[in-house]
């Protein structure tokens, strides 16, 4: 891999990871055109983008610094006020909530994750069928949940059944093409949040996701031999940069407007696999 190939491919992860669009199907994508993904060894490639993946999770704990601050502390603080029979501030007591919220949208994730490794590392999750499917499924969920979201719940309101339902819907994430932040925003529209926060907990809910995923793959993606430390740092930076910015931008688009460009995108790109699967331009593996 060449030191500009590992660039762009970390601006396309920054880009997407965030943004719901899939930026395991892009990176993908972009890989093939590369010629980057060896059909003998996909578990390298998988490998690669779990590394990547490590600069947007700079990304996001930069952008959620003080609300991870405020997250940790609420939780030792509270907890350590239980022990001692105490009674923990209002703010703190808010703060442990939201991280025990955290901790268990991301139990389903871990469990199926470490149960299906084999299968989500092998060649099936790397095939364009699986990726344009994705796309176009999650799209139209997305569209079912922005018309029957109430979108009047904010994120201090969230109960630990939500936090399941992210949870469940983050391990769907799994699947190539489907967008970690498509399954979880679907999610939240669905129970009733608003885009801005369902966007915040579907972020703050990928930080031990991403960060299990690209320590784990670490030893994976140095052991391959066309990509070496210079490269591997150089696309995580550009991942870092790209998805600060793409965090940034999405929490104020979703403000203001609804995330019918993504389904139109993304219903847009999964046609466009399907046409050049069928007309043999590209092959599925």
């Amino acid at each position: 891999m060449l030191l500009w190939q590992a660039v762009v491919l970390g601006l396309i992860q920054g880009l997407t990871e965030f943004i719901p669009i899939s930026s395991t199907g892009h990176l993908t994508l972009a890989g093939k055109a590369l010629g980057l993904i060896h059909p003998d060894s996909p578990e390298r490639w998988t490998a690669f983008m779990a590394v990547i993946q490590l600069g947007t999770l700079a990304a996001v704990l930069t952008y959620f610094l003080s609300d991870i601050v405020a997250i940790v502390r609420g939780f030792l603080m509270t907890n350590l006020a239980l022990v001692a029979r105490r009674t923990p501030s209002g703010a703190d007591r808010d703060n442990a909530r939201l991280g025990w919220l955290i901790i268990l949208g991301t139990a389903p994730t871990a469990v199926v994750g470490l149960l299906l490794k084999n299968t989500i590392e092998g060649g099936l999750t790397k095939n364009l069928w699986v990726i344009a499917s994705s796309l176009i499924v999650v799209a139209l969920l997305l569209g079912l949940a922005e018309l029957v979201g109430t979108r009047k719940r904010e994120l201090k309101t969230m109960r630990w059944t939500d936090a399941l339902i992210f949870g469940v819907a983050q391990v769907f994430s799994l699947i190539p093409g489907s967008s970690r932040s498509g399954t979880t925003i679907t999610a939240g529209l669905l129970a009733g949040l608003t885009r801005a926060s369902a966007a915040r907990f579907s972020f703050l809910l990928s930080i031990p996701a991403i960060a299990a995923s690209g320590i784990f793959e670490l030893p994976s993606a140095l052991g391959a031999r066309d990509v070496g430390w210079t490269t591997l740092i150089a696309a995580v930076v550009a991942a870092g940069v790209f998805g600060y910015l793409s965090i940034a931008f999405l929490l104020r688009f979703l403000e203001r407007h609804s995330t019918y460009v993504f389904v139109a995108y993304r219903i847009a790109l999964g046609l466009v696999i399907v046409a050049l699967l069928a007309s043999g331009a590209v092959t599925p593996g």
